[in-house]
């Protein structure tokens, strides 16, 4: 294990939520790691259906956004990513050109994450071999 785990952190909507801060800071307090951001640029509504590259300035904005709050809490972010549309692609579009030790995705609830709907953490996992925490996190 390198002398600082590289987590690949996957959210789009909840990026700003507290919980997956809060999943996060606890990831920290188990030993040094440096948080590398992934945004898939998935659009939602009605521009899911219209056009499926529809995500990515909403993407940025989030990136933005959440990029600054977990430099604010003190945590180490190396880099922030937009990534494809599909989100499981863009996991593994990421994990093809970097190496991480593990994962963390972020979804909204059961009832609204179209992510959870196509199991998403699990085929995350599947896809990469690392290890997945999942957060289910409020929208943002």
């Amino acid at each position: 294990m390198p002398d600082r785990a590289k987590v690949l952190v996957v959210a789009n909507r909840t990026a700003e939520s507290p919980e997956l801060l809060d999943a996060l800071r606890s990831r920290t307090v188990r030993g040094p790691c440096e948080f590398t951001l992934l945004v898939p640029s998935t659009p939602h509504g009605l521009a899911w259906a219209a056009d499926m590259h529809a995500g990515g300035e909403e993407a940025e904005e989030h990136r933005l956004a959440f990029v600054e709050e977990l430099r604010e809490e003190g945590l180490n972010v190396g880099a922030a990513k937009v990534g494809d549309g599909d989100a499981l692609a863009a996991i593994q579009d990421e994990c093809n050109f970097n190496e991480y030790d593990e994962l963390i995705v972020s979804t909204l609830p059961l009832k609204v994450s179209k992510w959870l709907r196509i199991d998403l953490p699990r085929k995350a996992e599947a896809a990469t071999g690392l290890p997945v925490t999942h957060v289910v996190g409020s929208e943002s």
